[in-house]
Order: C-alpha cells, then sequence, then structure tokens
C-alpha cells in the first residue's frame, strides 16, 4: 500500500519513515555536534572536597575573611559614594603594601567621579603580551556585596600578594573594576568596558583575561544547583563546584585553564564554553573584553544559579566558604603561573596575539 502525498509523488510508509529519521538527524546531529563543542574540556572534576583545610589554607582562608568583612560588609556603589571610595582605598592601601604602584583609571558617573585601579608587573621576555585578573568591587544596590563581588576582589588581592616578587615572562596586570553592577552593566560607565575600550584604543595585546565574580559560596546539598534549561542534563545539580566559562572564541583559553585547574586543585570544577547570548554566560567583566575582541572568561559559584542571597540585603559575609575560596586560590594561582610566568608546552599556549 502507498501513500499518496500528491498526485506527482508517491511515498511508501517506509519513505516517509526513512525521510522522517534523516530530518531527524539533521536537526540533531549539528546541535549534538555544537553542544559536545561547547561543553567538551579536558580532564575529570574532583569529588567532594573534605572540610578540613591545611594550615596554608587556613592561614588563607584568615586573610580572605579579613578582606571579605573590610570590603563588603556594607553597599558600596555610586549610591552610597563614600563608602565605595572608602572599599577603593582600603585595595589602593593593601595593593601599595604588597610593594606595588598603583594606578588609577578614573572617570564619571552618576555625577560621581569613580575609578578602577590597576597593578603590574612587567614581563621578562614578551611584555607585550598581558595576562590580566580582575574582579570588580562595588555591589549591587541594597547589598553588602559580600560574595558578590567581595569574594573576587578578595581573591584578586591574594593573588596580587602571591606574585609580587614574581618574574613572568608576560605582563601580568591586576585590575579592580568599578560599576559592574546595575545600573552600570553593558553602560559606558561600566568600569571594565572603560578600560577594555581603552586597551583597545592603545592596540594592548591582551592574550587573556580571567574576572573572579561571585566565587564563595558552596554546598553539597543534592537541588543545590541550578542552570539555564539547555545546560540541566549535563551538569550536577549539586553546587559544591567552581564554573569557568568563555564565549566560543575563548574555547581555547577555556580547555588550557580548566586543565590546569583539574591538575592542580581538589575542588569540584566545570567548564564550558557558550555562546553569550545564553542566560549568566556574559554577567560580568570579561564581557567587556569580548566587545573588544579579547579572550576572556569567568571564574564563578555560578551566582544566581545557586546562591540564595545574590543581590540582597543578606549577602554578608559569613554566607562564605573562605577554605574553599583558600582551595579555589590555589587553582587559579597555577593558572596564573601557565598563562604569565612558567615556560609552557606549545601545544597548551594560548596564541600570541590571538583575538
Amino acid at each position: 500500500m502507498q501513500l499518496q502525498t500528491s498526485w506527482i509523488f508517491p511515498v511508501t510508509r517506509r519513505g516517509w519513515l526513512f525521510l522522517s529519521l534523516r530530518m531527524i538527524f539533521l536537526v540533531v546531529a549539528p546541535i549534538a555536534s555544537m553542544l559536545w563543542y561547547m561543553l567538551d574540556v579536558p580532564g575529570e572534576s574532583s569529588g567532594t572536597v573534605s572540610a578540613l583545610a591545611t594550615p596554608i589554607e587556613q592561614e588563607l582562608a584568615v586573610r580572605l575573611r579579613q578582606h571579605v568583612v573590610t570590603i563588603a560588609s556594607k553597599e558600596h556603589n555610586t549610591r552610597t559614594p563614600r563608602a565605595l571610595r572608602e572599599t577603593a582605598d582600603y585595595i589602593d592601601a593593601e595593593l601599595s603594601r604588597y610593594g606595588y604602584k598603583v594606578e588609577k583609571q578614573v572617570f564619571q558617573a552618576d555625577d560621581e567621579t569613580v575609578w578602577n585601579l590597576e597593578v603590574e608587573i612587567k614581563g621578562t621576555s614578551t611584555p607585550d603580551e598581558i595576562v590580566i585578573i580582575g574582579a570588580h568591587y562595588d555591589s549591587a544596590h541594597g547589598s553588602p556585596g559580600a560574595n558578590d563581588n567581595g569574594s573576587g576582589t578578595a581573591m584578586v588581592l591574594e593573588l596580587a600578594r602571591r606574585f609580587r616578587t614574581a618574574r613572568p615572562e608576560r605582563t601580568l596586570r591586576f585590575v579592580l573594576f568599578t560599576n559592574e553592577e546595575p545600573p552600570h552593566f553593558s553602560t559606558t560607565a561600566m568600569g571594565s568596558l572603560v578600560y577594555a575600550n581603552r586597551s583597545r584604543a592603545r592596540k594592548e595585546n591582551i592574550v587573556a583575561m580571567l574576572s573572579l565574580e561571585t566565587i564563595g559560596y558552596y554546598s553539597d546539598a543534592p537541588g543545590s544547583q541550578r542552570y539555564p534549561i539547555i545546560f540541566k542534563p549535563f551538569f550536577p545539580d549539586v553546587g559544591n563546584f567552581v564554573a569557568i566559562i568563555g564565549d566560543l572564541r575563548s574555547r581555547e583559553l577555556v580547555q588550557q585553564t580548566v586543565s590546569t585547574f583539574r591538575k592542580s586543585s581538589h575542588l569540584p570544577s566545570e567548564g564550558i564554553a557558550a555562546f553569550p547570548w545564553i542566560k549568566g554566560i556574559d554577567w560580568s567583566d570579561h564581557s567587556a573584553f569580548w566587545t573588544n575582541d579579547y579572550r576572556a572568561l569567568m571564574i564563578t559559584d555560578t551566582a544566581i544559579f545557586r546562591y540564595p542571597h545574590y543581590h540582597t540585603k543578606d549577602d554578608t559575609p559569613e554566607k562564605l566558604n573562605y577554605p574553599h575560596i583558600a582551595r579555589l586560590f590555589s587553582g587559579i594561582r597555577v593558572m596564573v603561573e601557565e598563562l604569565a610566568v612558567l615556560p609552557k608546552p606549545a601545544a597548551m599556549q594560548i596564541r600570541a596575539g590571538a583575538r
């Protein structure tokens, strides 16, 4: 028996089945291929982490907590300009105490004078190639911002402290940005966009930018982790890991840093290189560097997809897991060493000048 779709083109049942399967394959195969391309990262994530910290991690956890308490015990943004200046002054004083010369990038926002803070270690062999480690130090309106982003700011300070005597091959910069939070996000008053625009205007060769964003909250409870619906089947529902996130152009950088992290840290980790339009992928300062055609990624606890106090008055210092942030420090430290300091195998290098 035949099915007659028209008086011209008779199709058998087997023919319809073949056409249907072919259409399904033509639709599903590209989607599966793209998902594999976005989700494929090297190495295996660690399992759960012991609650016991090493003596070095305990000491680091104390310093991290001190930074967060000082930076993020009260709201600090252009709506509270005095508190924002006090936070910037603390960061300036700490970096100066480590022996750096702090540069300020001053600009205007909401009729207030604000600034980004930058310190630099000049590269010894390829100084024109620049690696940036950055975080924003302002808080959302109505929030003290302990996790978002006192945690990231504290990490940048401790990394700067760790590398203060280093002699990297590439130039290494630690930058603290203002005005990442709404209403400035993705506007001309966003601190990281002001900075990245200037870098592009100067034709600076930024080969990698790591944005440390909301990195302090972890949970072993089932169901503690959520995702944009497209990624839900592929990742764990337990929020005990750190996420390393880039756009598709930064896929090589994501793969290198995930591989490095998984070899050097016992903290669970997940990685992805995805389209910027997917919810949450571009929600931090790395997006300003994508806009300027630089390769950049975000290191995060996934913020709103895990943290119950995101952008609220309850985002306070006692909510954070400082031993876990200290464990995260170890992996990021090795990332920075491989990107900027230590000789790297040719196959793992980020191509100099790649845009």
